[in-house]
């Protein structure tokens, strides 16, 4: 039996959007994924770090994952359900959470760490991660490229022509390299996202809270609606993220 509007909104209302783990949306959405396999290269060079910084780590999932961690590593979170649940996951670790506004600086003296570490940072202080890292170190990272999901982002809130230009890689570049750092690798793809019920969005746009900035079902409830018959008649809807994979080192 189809389920209804008010069942699957209600439903993706109601459930938990702690942490970074997208498994409720098994067979309600797809994401295509980024060709390089960001966590595989981030565990390579966790691997061979004496003390490394994970930026803006969610609920520690993915840093998590990695095979064998640094003798000092250090997590940074700001989001209070995020801090709590990335501290059950790291501590046996050995892993030391700490809670932080991502806003500058971040609480750790300079040439602190051999490598620092980041997936999809909602911002990049360019100038705290050059002081933070070691003469010979490494920022290593996947962005959240240009213009990501502006199909959904611009259903709800119209045409968004200036936003569309951030978080573009030539941006991103010059500003490392303004603030001491050498580019060795930068490389961007834009991936096909699918959404097969309004619900796997209201559960989206509650968990990626800067897609729509202030998103309630409430407060769009008649767009809800409407995309929701869209999606009967039409089929998935289509959008398009954008993903950027750079690593810069900080100068000897």
């Amino acid at each position: 039996m189809e389920r209804t509007f008010e069942e699957l909104v209600a439903e993706a209302d109601a459930v938990s959007v702690d942490g970074w783990d997208f498994s409720w949306l098994d067979g309600r959405a797809t994401e295509e994924r980024p060709s390089w396999g960001y966590q595989r290269l981030m565990s390579e060079r966790l691997a061979s770090a004496t003390a490394a910084l994970d930026v803006q780590t969610g609920g520690g999932e993915v840093l998590a994952e990695a095979a064998k961690l640094p003798p000092a590593m250090v997590a940074t979170e700001s989001w209070p359900p995020n801090v709590a649940k990335a501290t059950r996951l790291l501590h046996p670790r050995g892993a030391i959470v700490v809670a932080d506004p991502d806003e500058p600086p971040l609480p750790f003296a300079d040439a602190a760490f051999d490598l620092v570490t980041s997936r999809h940072p909602a911002t990049v202080w360019w100038t705290e991660i050059s002081r933070v890292l070691r003469p010979g170190g490494v920022y290593f990272a996947q962005h959240v490229g240009p213009a990501t999901v502006f199909e959904l982002v611009e259903y709800f809130l119209g045409p968004q022509p200036e936003a569309r230009k951030a978080r573009h890689p030539d941006t991103e570049t010059a500003e490392a390299r303004a603030s001491g750092l050498e580019i060795v690798d930068v490389r961007t793809e834009r991936l096909r996202m699918e959404f097969f019920d309004i619900g796997a969005v209201v559960y989206f746009l509650r968990k990626v809270i800067w897609t729509v900035p202030g998103f309630t079902v409430e407060k769009y409830r008649l767009r809800l609606h409407a995309l929701h018959e869209q999606i009967q008649e039409e089929g998935p809807f289509v959008a398009y993220s954008s993903r950027t994979l750079i690593e810069a080192h900080k100068p000897i």
